[in-house]
């Protein structure tokens, strides 16, 4: 078994697709569109790997009103990038770049070297070694 992907509703799919092209090299699929159920979404994935992200969006989807590190359900998703001088790196850009860094670059507990940012439609998203 294994998890082949995890979908996230999006208010702007081509916004959040090019934020995870251009921070994270992920590759895109076509827009799969449904005119019936007014759906819309791509895959988004790493070249040679099999587990994919998919964002998706319908006009009456809605936000949630919670906070979002104290309520149950998804709290983030992990991207490993390979190193710890990664991690600090696209830490530092997405900084210089506006985004809210949730959780500095540290070794956790468990031993994982990561940050947390927020991507563009405040989904936490954790950077790790």
């Amino acid at each position: 078994m294994k998890i082949e992907h995890v979908a996230i509703w999006a208010k702007d799919l081509e916004i959040i697709k090019e934020f995870y092209a251009k921070y994270f090299g992920m590759q895109c699929s076509e827009k799969y569109t449904n005119s019936q159920k007014c759906f819309s979404s791509y895959f988004l994935s790493f070249a040679g790997a099999k587990t994919r992200l998919e964002i998706m969006s319908r006009p009456e989807i809605e936000d949630l009103d919670r906070k979002h590190s104290t309520s149950y359900g998804l709290t983030h998703f992990s991207i490993s990038v390979g190193s710890k001088s990664k991690v600090d790196r696209l830490t530092e850009r997405f900084r210089k770049d506006g985004y809210h860094i949730v959780g500095e670059p540290r070794t956790t507990g468990d031993g994982y070297y990561e940050s947390v940012i927020e991507d563009c439609e405040s989904n936490w998203v954790e950077i790790a070694e």
